[in-house]
């Protein structure tokens, strides 16, 4: 079974906080704790469960949790839905830097999900609510003023899926990695990109985008 020992939980915390800054804003001690925390928990359940195709927990790190919280400055609602979160991300990272805000993580894969709940126990974290379900069965009356994606599907399937969960000056956020082409950035008549934000994501060669959706 996977386990950090002390040093690895002291680089990766003194890692995140690093990082924290170049993206720009403050991460606390305490914080990044609870994140290495959870990057131990998902290590451990991916030997068993297949939550990532990634295995290495460095490079879990990197693409998961620095890449999730790349996206930290733009998160500005009280109520959040990560629709395909996985294994909870961006979600959890984002919960944990955002004990004040609800967030829903919604995903059709029961494995993921249980390894959710057993992480939000593990991480003591009051302000997430995981859902087992496709987006299509979501309570037509249950809105959010920002619903996230990270490599979830094409923009307008995003936005044909998501649009009936979302409030009416609402924002959908998906994370991508190049920009849109102009195919993909065909979106349903009543939306538009009114945002293309490249992101800063240290330690990753790739590019990465933030693609800010809002109804028109």
């Amino acid at each position: 079974m996977i386990t950090f020992n002390a040093f690895q939980k002291e680089a990766y915390a003194m890692r995140l906080c690093s990082v924290a800054t170049v993206i720009g804003f403050e991460l606390s001690k305490e914080k990044a704790t609870q994140l290495v925390l959870y990057l131990e928990l998902l290590a451990k359940w991916n030997k068993t469960y297949n939550l990532t195709a990634i295995r290495d927990p460095d490079e879990m790190l990197e693409r998961h949790l620095v890449d999730s919280l790349s996206i930290v400055p733009f998160i500005t609602a009280e109520t959040l839905l990560d629709v395909g979160t996985g294994p909870g991300l961006p979600g959890i990272p984002l919960a944990i830097i955002y004990p004040e805000k609800q967030f829903t993580l919604l995903d059709s894969n029961s494995k993921k999900t249980r390894f959710i709940t057993q992480s939000l126990i593990t991480l003591s974290l009051k302000n997430v609510d995981v859902r087992h379900n496709r987006i299509e069965a979501l309570d037509k009356n249950e809105k959010y003023h920002q619903i996230i994606s990270r490599a979830f599907t094409a923009l307008p399937n995003f936005v044909e899926l998501c649009k009936q969960a979302l409030t009416d000056n609402g924002q959908l956020l998906a994370m991508k990695g190049l920009k849109p082409d102009e195919k993909e950035a065909q979106l349903d008549s009543a939306y538009s990109i009114t945002s293309m934000i490249e992101l800063c994501v240290p330690g990753c060669d790739a590019q990465r985008h933030l693609i800010i959706i809002e109804p028109q």
